[in-house]
């Protein structure tokens, strides 16, 4: 047992020897170690080297998995083999190499215009059997840089003397993730400190203990390195105790107008029932000047221009006959 242990470590030592001394027999790849970025609509460089013995066997192949996805998920951009480039996938316009063919040591993609969905990771990979010592895999992870968007502006709680509000801001679009500010507008006096918790993450403003100098317009500015966006919202602060004050105005101003209008309309009525005649009366009841059936109503006296007279016309009791009285002129 003692024998066999000496023997079998020196057949180790001497195995390893021969696989990093022997050409041919280990593939390397390389790869920056940092994380790659490049500005929304131009061209991302991803830098891929290797060390190998390159034969009839030797083939490259770029893919891509999206960020939080496994590298089993991936999905290719081209392929080198047997000598020819195959682009491949929704990329395939776009992806090219630095150098073709790739078989002097360099492999990097050329990846043009690029855009917000080309974040992730790309993965660099060569085989050239009978080089199977490592599996020539190398990573790299691409950031597109994309301005904030025109974030969104809203406001919500109670907006009162005394009360609270949270004022929220968000850019739909924007890598790296933009930054969020918010600042008053115009010569008001700036809520006391201690009243405002702003929060640049999220992006959300408080305001607590609201009084009427809290009201003005105030501004969200969202930031990254690619540039910077901005909203605006006005946030108007009440005082309760001035609007039950201003609603018992009104409604004693509403009484009063009612009140003269129904004063008005009775006095008018009564006027108006003072003017109007009698017409009805009770079944005893005589009018006076009431005309028998059959008599016509004459005047109860006339001139006689002829003899200087006056007629006196007769009733329906007295005698049909005419008396004429001289009159001294």
């Amino acid at each position: 047992m003692m024998a066999w242990l000496p023997g079998c470590f020196l057949c180790r030592v001497l195995l390893v020897w021969v696989g990093l001394s022997a050409p041919g027999l280990a593939v390397e790849v390389k790869v920056p170690s940092e994380p790659l970025s490049a500005p929304v609509g131009k061209t991302a460089e991803l830098t891929c080297s290797y060390s190998t013995s390159v034969g009839d066997n030797f083939a490259l192949e770029w893919s891509f998995v999206q960020p939080g996805k496994p590298v089993s998920m991936s999905q290719p951009i081209l392929y080198f083999t047997n000598g020819q480039l195959y682009p491949t996938g929704s990329k395939a316009e776009r992806a090219s190499l630095l150098q073709n063919p790739p078989t002097g040591g360099v492999a990097t993609l050329k990846l043009t215009d690029v855009r917000p969905s080309d974040t992730g990771t790309y993965l660099c990979q060569i085989n050239n059997p009978p080089d199977f010592y490592t599996n020539g895999l190398g990573l790299i992870n691409l950031t597109v840089l994309v301005p904030p968007s025109r974030p969104a502006c809203s406001q919500s709680g109670q907006t009162f003397v005394g009360g609270s509000a949270a004022l929220r801001c968000s850019s739909s679009m924007g890598a790296p993730k933009p930054v969020y500010n918010w600042i008053r507008l115009g010569a008001s006096p700036t809520p006391s400190p201690g009243s405002m918790v702003q929060d640049e993450v999220s992006g959300q403003l408080i305001l607590t203990n609201l009084s009427l100098a809290s009201s003005g317009t105030y501004r969200c500015v969202a930031t990254n390195q690619m540039g910077s966006a901005s909203c605006e919202l006005t946030l108007s602060v009440t005082d309760p105790s001035k609007g039950r004050v201003a609603g018992t105005v009104i409604g004693v101003l509403l009484g009063l107008l009612f009140l003269s209008v129904a004063v008005f309309c009775l006095i008018r009525f009564q006027k108006e029932r003072r003017k109007r005649p009698k017409e009805t009366f009770g079944g005893s009841d005589l009018q006076e000047d009431a005309m028998a059936p059959g008599v016509s109503e004459q005047p109860l006296e006339r001139e006689d221009s002829s003899n200087g007279l006056l007629e006196r016309p007769y009733s329906a009791s007295t005698v049909t006959t005419k008396s004429k009285l001289p009159m001294v002129v």
